[in-house]
């Protein structure tokens, strides 16, 4: 044999070598892409069935087109009553037990601690409670928050 047969067999085999984890390579991709197609299909028709079965009750009927238009004055009684809610917040019991509650600890205060007068006084103004203080002015931009809530975060 001579080198250049030596070199030719050489080759050969590892092309051979090449192919064949060549075509094992393509076997498995084309195993996978089987799989995904098959699982696939089986997801597409169980789709569907669930589409199909969701369409049941769904046919348009009398019935159907009144019930239809009920859920839409319902939805409309119910957004006008938010609505209303809106308006009357202001009437909200909880802010009237706060300013209780503002008028009550002031009122302690006092009571207890009289030597304190006049630093309480001038702390009461400095929060904004006077003496014609007699309603809960929010921010606009506040969010409207319970009684409860403002006791929680330590505020009176």
């Amino acid at each position: 044999m001579t080198l250049s047969s030596k070199t030719r067999l050489e080759l050969l085999y590892i092309f051979g070598v090449f192919l064949a984890v060549l075509v094992n390579q393509l076997r498995n991709i084309h195993r996978k892409l089987d799989s995904d197609l098959e699982s696939s299909k089986k997801r597409y028709t169980e789709l569907i069935d669930q589409c199909n079965a969701l369409k049941k009750g769904r046919e348009e009927s009398d019935e159907r087109e009144e019930a239809l238009d009920e859920l839409k004055a319902i939805e409309q009684k119910y957004n006008g009553l938010k609505d209303e809610i809106v308006q009357y917040s202001d009437n909200d019991p909880a802010t009237f037990e706060a300013m209780n509650n503002i008028f009550t600890l002031r009122q302690w205060c006092s009571n207890n601690f009289p030597q304190a007068k006049e630093q309480l006084d001038h702390l009461y103004n400095e929060v904004g409670i006077t003496d014609d203080f007699d309603y809960l002015e929010l921010p606009a931009a506040a969010p409207v928050c319970s009684a409860g809530d403002q006791m929680l975060e330590g505020k009176p």
